[in-house]
């Protein structure tokens, strides 16, 4: 049920990042009292909503550390305490490789995302860093997913290992708050106008 008269729809069943629910709006002769307008002047709307983005890709970025942050720590877990020949399969350096790369990307985001955040806290222009930090995240994120998966081999594909729901929840990181593409598409732009 909603609130008032003119909004209609429901939840919408999702992949992954089930704590964040999704939901299907329609509007039907809705009306938003003046004093409710966003932006307090007709047409401005949509430039104090551009102006939350910053924020938005930055708190991304920090979801998709913790995303990646969590896949690591299961990969690494699962590569101690699974034995193949007699020893535990983080002593094979194809697993323990995993596990290095996805520390070492974690640390780089994570400390791109601290930057971005201090900008913007200081009261800095920072959303070529907050894009680099959410694009960044977002694939670090899913990489560490998905060579979690791996490290659990077939395990990694059953629903009863918790890994599986982390690259389920890694997949939406890079669609909101700007698709992968799109986050590109401005990041490029920002470079040419900041000339670097």
């Amino acid at each position: 049920p909603f609130p008032t008269t003119g909004m209609t729809g429901g939840e919408i069943e999702v992949l992954g990042y089930r704590g964040m629910k999704e939901y299907e709006i329609s509007f039907d002769e809705f009306e938003v009292p003046a004093s409710n307008l966003l932006g307090e002047t007709e047409g401005m709307g949509f430039r104090h909503l551009m102006a939350t983005f910053e924020s938005a890709r930055i708190q991304t970025a920090a979801r998709a550390i913790g995303v990646g942050q969590n896949a690591f720590e299961l990969g690494l877990k699962y590569a101690l305490d699974r034995e193949q020949f007699g020893r535990a399969i983080f002593e094979f350096p194809r697993v323990a490789n995993k596990l290095v790369m996805m520390a070492a990307e974690l640390i780089g985001v994570r400390q791109l995302t601290y930057y971005s955040a201090r900008q913007k806290d200081s009261g800095k222009r920072c959303d070529l860093e907050a894009g680099m930090a959410k694009l960044l995240g977002a694939r670090v994120a899913w990489a560490a997913a998905d060579n979690a998966v791996q490290i659990h081999g077939g395990n990694g594909f059953a629903l009863e290992y918790p890994v599986s729901r982390v690259l389920q929840d890694a997949r939406i990181l890079n669609i909101f708050e700007g698709a992968g593409e799109v986050q590109a598409m401005v990041i490029a732009r920002r470079l040419v106008e900041k000339g670097n």
